[in-house]
């Protein structure tokens, strides 16, 4: 019975043995106690034995194969009788031997209990040791979380959009929550509550309000510590009424009002500002009536509302709602609240710019911590430096860079100085962001850079426990002196407190607010041709000319479109400049940065006419690359990298590609090796023999090449008709040609020329896809039909036109029938749907919005229609 009873704490043990059963019980636990049956009765004799037998005389009863107990017991009871152990000390009552009597040797290390976050604490006989487990921190002392503060932190990291555990205090008394990270450029967190449907309000009255409490999946001191956190925060309050104010004009009382955080009561509304008894309309002078400064205020006997976001941090978030006005008759109210949002970290990216080595900022310290822990991120030039001192009258911690590679965290809590030393196999004053973390505590000392192996140094059993500082924190510089910090500090947090270095950088001389240059430690994080964008707080992944999407251009998009007959798309690779327009030899000059020696180019596509030219790069020096459909349906690719010379022409036959399913091809060179890929088949290997660069790249064309081109008869033959069907993640290299001429053809060096149109072609596959497809994206009739194909693909075209200019007709008439029965109707449909909104309460929301539906209609009566 009972588990991990070495760990030095106080247990509970009952032995029972009646006749021919034995029951044992540890620390009280009836479910983990064990009982057992015997086949003979047992009978107590007069003596018993604790902590082991008597080393004198040969006591055949009392042998046992284990030693001597070592520990202490108290309260000893035999028969329900407590031993007077007093007695037996003055040998009144049995005897002892190598016994201490009315005390316990064993030093209570649990007690006080230096487990933080609700650690279990267990001890051996010179420690305690913590069990940090499901309490969301780590670290000897469960001081340490293991979650991020935010959702910008985790988007740092490069996560992506998804469910995050929170801790929003870091090593502060807060616990971790649950919350939604949506990673978009401002990184949104979403954290609900408990009643986010539409809810319909009747009979309510002052002396019978409706009130309406709202939980969230953090409790209110979390979620200050969340909003006190962001850049900004907001929270969508929807309200809509029908004879129902929210201010009686009066008496100038609410009728309606809200309740935030700190249980104060607000009667200003969505998109209006606070201590302004308005709403939105009201701040905009476009309320239904001017007299009013909420539309709900009109009192009107048809449906309105007053809906905006509340983003007054410190009243938020929305944790009650109390409506008094809809016991009228046809009086009603609906509201519905939806989730806290916030974005951003203002402490994540706070940081400063040490220019002097004399500069530094200083805080209040703290007093009398059992654990002190410190982290920020630096960069800088320098190969030495110290980056925060914290001193008092014997105690001290300093954090320094003592070489470009060595980083010391050297502290004295009163047991003589120590100090713990990172090194780094790389220089650390190589500008780029680095990771500190230090960490002082009752049971060792740790230092942590970037991702290198952590570095600790314990404290010894028995010496000070409590860290005395009384002298302000210097931050990039000493009190002493020394030389300081020249560089950047960002995200500096003590205890789980962030400090505000941009706020008193305002204020001290030689040091800056803010900190440039993410770019260049961040930068990697935007992939897939994402360029990183530098912001004053932080960075972003600019993914315009990427085929890929998200926070760092890693969410895959399949971008498709359908060519029709004639339609090109063309990017160019550089502005054309006046000069070669009219001669490619200096163009040449103001190109030769554009010589490429490999290419990685990948696309799909679907169609079912061939030849086809699929894709087109052509060069200054009339070189170029071609990716064709032969007319038997082989794929070809031609490149000619030498303008003396014949294009190196490869061919790949499986089948027909021009049968409209969905190919995808994988084209890569490196210098001379080509590979191919087709349909995720085996990759296929070629040689290239015209030459290794790609000079003076122009332009790529998709569909038709439409400008004058030096290229070969097949290419030619292939152009005659371009390209017709669905071409989907087209990319060359780090270039998105589809993706910049259907959603940034203002900005992107693209031409467009003729019928291009956004499609999801390229995101069906099999026979669904060719059959949904065929008869709008892959036959254009105003073409010549291709004679190589059967007289079965020409009748099943028309038959598409005839049966298409039918369903045009019929959808006109039954349009033109629908308008003219709701007309003829629309006053019976208002009043019905009046009676069937008030009895199908099973759906608010939707009979609300059928309301507004057929209010909207009523208040067409007085319009005219044309045909």
């Amino acid at each position: 019975s009972g588990a991990g009873l070495n760990n030095g704490q106080w247990h509970s043990v009952s032995l029972s043995i009646k006749r021919n059963r034995i029951s044992v019980r540890v620390d009280s636990d009836v479910t983990s106690s064990a009982h057992a049956s015997i086949p003979l009765q047992i009978y107590s004799g007069d003596i018993f034995y604790f902590g082991g037998c008597p080393s004198s005389g040969n006591i055949s009863e009392c042998n046992t194969s284990f030693g001597g107990f070592q520990g202490c017991m108290r309260l000893i009871s035999i028969g329900n009788k407590a031993v007077d152990m007093i007695s037996v000390q003055q040998n009144g009552f049995g005897n002892f031997s190598d016994l201490q009597i009315d005390l316990c040797g064993i030093t209570d290390r649990c007690l006080p209990n230096y487990c933080e976050h609700g650690g279990e604490c267990s001890q051996s006989w010179n420690s305690f040791h913590c069990n940090c487990a499901n309490s969301g921190y780590k670290g000897p002392t469960c001081h340490y979380p293991i979650y991020e503060q935010s959702c910008e932190a985790y988007k740092h990291r490069g996560n992506t959009s998804g469910f995050y555990n929170i801790d929003s205090d870091g090593s502060g008394p807060l616990g971790p929550f649950l919350v939604y990270c949506n990673m978009t450029d401002a990184t949104w967190t979403i954290i609900q509550h408990n009643n986010t449907n539409l809810t319909r309000v009747k009979s309510a009255n002052r002396e019978n309000p409706h009130t309406v409490f709202f939980k969230y999946s953090a409790n209110l001191d979390q979620l200050q510590a969340t909003i006190n956190l962001a850049d900004h925060c907001e929270q969508e309050l929807v309200y809509y009424c029908k004879k129902s104010r929210l201010l009686d004009k009066s008496d100038g009382m609410p009728l309606s009002w809200w309740i935030g955080r700190t249980n104060e009561t607000h009667t200003y509304w969505g998109g209006s500002l606070p201590a302004v008894q308005k709403c939105a309309c009201g701040l905009e002078g476009s309320c239904v009536d001017s007299q009013h400064y909420c539309n709900c205020d009109a009192d009107r006997d048809e449906w309105t509302n007053d809906t905006g976001f509340l983003s007054y941090k410190d009243h938020l978030p929305v944790t009650e709602i109390v409506i008094t006005d809809t016991d009228r008759p046809n009086s009603e109210a609906a509201y519905k609240l939806g989730p806290l949002l916030c974005h951003g970290d203002r402490t994540f990216w706070n940081s400063a710019s040490f220019n002097t080595e004399s500069s530094y900022l200083h805080f209040p310290t703290f007093h009398g911590e059992l654990s002190a822990d410190v982290s920020f991120f630096f960069k800088t030039t320098a190969s030495s430096g110290v980056f925060l001192e914290n001193l008092g009258i014997q105690d001290f911690i300093r954090i320094e860079l003592q070489s470009p590679s060595e980083v010391v965290f050297s502290f004295d809590v009163g047991n003589g100085p120590s100090e713990v030393i990172v090194q780094s196999h790389s220089s650390l004053n190589d500008n780029q962001w680095h990771y500190v973390k230090a960490e002082r505590n009752v049971k060792e000392a740790s230092l942590q850079i970037d991702q290198l192996p952590q570095r600790s140094h314990s404290a010894p059993p028995d010496g000070h426990i409590r860290l005395q500082l009384n002298s302000q924190l210097f931050v990039g510089g000493t009190a002493s002196r020394q030389k300081g910090f020249l560089g950047c500090i960002r995200s500096l947090r003590l205890n789980g407190m962030a400090l505000d270095l941009e706020e008193r950088a305002k204020i001290t001389p030689g040091v800056e607010p803010g900190c440039p240059g993410h770019c260049s430690s961040y930068g990697n994080l935007c992939h897939n041709g994402g360029k990183c964008r530098e912001k004053y707080s932080g960075f972003s992944c600019d993914c315009t000319f990427s085929a890929y999407a998200g926070p760092f251009c890693k969410k895959g998009k399949h971008i498709s479109a359908y060519f029709s007959t004639g339609t090109s798309v063309t990017y160019n690779f550089q502005e054309y400049y006046t000069l070669a327009k009219n001669s490619s030899s200096h163009a040449s000059s103001f190109y030769a940065d554009m010589t490429l020696t490999r290419e990685a180019i990948t696309f799909a596509f679907r169609t079912t006419r061939s030849p086809s030219l699929l894709l087109y790069v052509s060069s200054f020096y009339k070189e170029y690359l071609s990716v064709l459909l032969t007319r038997n349906g082989d794929l070809q690719i031609r490149y000619k990298l030498d303008s003396h010379q014949d294009p190196d022409v490869f061919s790949i036959s499986f089948k027909s590609m021009a049968d409209g399913q969905l190919q995808h091809v994988k084209i890569n060179r490196e210098e001379e090796i080509l590979f191919v890929e087709v349909n995720q088949n085996e990759r296929m290997k070629f040689i290239l023999s015209s030459g290794t660069e790609f000079n003076a790249i122009k332009s790529l064309t998709l569909g038709k090449i439409l400008e004058n081109s030096d290229v070969d008869e097949e290419t030619m033959k292939a152009n005659s008709q371009g390209f017709i069907g669905c071409l989907s993640s087209v990319q060359f290299n780090h270039i998105a040609p589809l993706k910049a001429a259907l959603h940034h053809s203002s900005s992107a060096p693209v031409i467009v020329k003729g019928r291009f149109t956004d499609s999801n072609c390229g995101t069906l596959t099999g026979a669904d896809s060719t059959s949904s497809e065929t008869t709008h994206s892959f036959a254009d009739h105003s073409g010549p039909i291709d004679e190589g194909k059967p007289l079965a693909n020409a009748i099943r075209n028309d038959s598409a036109i005839i049966g298409g200019v039918i369903a045009v007709v019929i959808f006109i008439l039954l349009c033109i029938t629908a308008i003219a029965i709701r007309i003829y109707k629309k006053k019976g449909l208002y009043s019905k749907n009046e009676a069937k909104g008030s009895e199908n309460e099973d759906s608010a929301e939707s009979a609300l919005k059928s309301e507004l539906s057929m209010q909207n209609t009523a208040n067409e009566n007085q319009k005219e229609y044309f045909f």
